[in-house]
């Protein structure tokens, strides 16, 4: 078992939040907003991370893509010190590429992170909320099947980031943290969503060459940069926090 000792996560900074959203989908601030909050915690690097345009609800629209970009620039002029970057929550979905993103699509960003979500296509979304509603019939060919199109998603698209791991649905962790392990793909502990959850990272943290990240998944500008409940999460699940890529203890460089 992986030790900790009597670390508490006021020990803690975090370095860079690379999951927040704005009101190019479903957050309430802005960009600048977002920025703003991150540049005064003193934060190294934001991304911009909206929901990818294959959600019903909330995605952002494609033909905003380009506004967001020139945002993006302006932030960088205006807060030097700050690395801001452009990036999308895209949709896991089990046909095509694997995602709600089109493959010319993927150069628009820095990078790509990507979830499991309700409200698309082509994910077993009736049937991953019934179950998280209780109804549990068929709950492990439900399991096999949303591990599958998670693992199949990931071999076949550059992910930087898994988002919430384990969230809407029943999910094979430790099958899926052996493929984030070979495709170095970071696994997301989210301080909005309760995944990962303490058991999920356990599970996950059993697998040599996993590394994990703490995220606000912030949609109001004042939860940027939002953190210690993940390393609470993580310190009471026994992992080395040395594998949490974007925090570091106070006064060490």
């Amino acid at each position: 078992m992986e030790k900790n000792n009597t670390q508490t996560a006021e020990d803690y900074e975090l370095l860079y939040d690379l999951h927040t959203h704005t009101t190019y989908s479903h957050g309430k601030g802005s960009i600048e907003d977002n920025v703003r909050e991150a540049f005064n915690q003193g934060l190294e690097f934001i991304a911009i991370s909206d929901h990818g345009p294959g959600h019903l609800f909330y995605g952002i629209n494609r033909n905003e893509i380009v506004n967001m970009r020139n945002d993006i620039e302006r932030m960088n002029v205006k807060y030097p010190k700050l690395h801001v970057k452009l990036s999308v929550e895209a949709n896991i979905v089990k046909d095509g590429n694997g995602l709600d993103l089109r493959e010319e699509e993927f150069e628009e960003f820095d990078f790509i992170i990507a979830g499991y979500h309700y409200g698309l296509f082509g994910c077993s979304c009736v049937r991953n909320w019934l179950w998280n509603k209780g109804l549990k019939i068929g709950e492990e060919k439900l399991r096999e099947s949303n591990t599958k199109m998670v693992i199949d998603c990931l071999r076949k698209n550059d992910i930087s980031i898994l988002t919430h791991p384990g969230d809407k649905g029943p999910f094979d962790i430790r099958a899926i943290a052996e493929v984030c392990a070979e495709t170095d793909t970071l696994m997301e502990i989210n301080t909005w969503h309760g995944h990962m959850t303490e058991e999920e990272i356990k599970i996950a943290a059993e697998v040599e060459g996993v590394q994990f990240i703490i995220s606000s998944d912030a949609h109001t500008p004042d939860r940027v940069g939002d953190f210690k409940a993940g390393v609470e999460r993580a310190i009471r699940a026994g992992l080395d926090l040395d594998r949490i890529v974007n925090i570091r203890k106070k006064g060490s460089k």
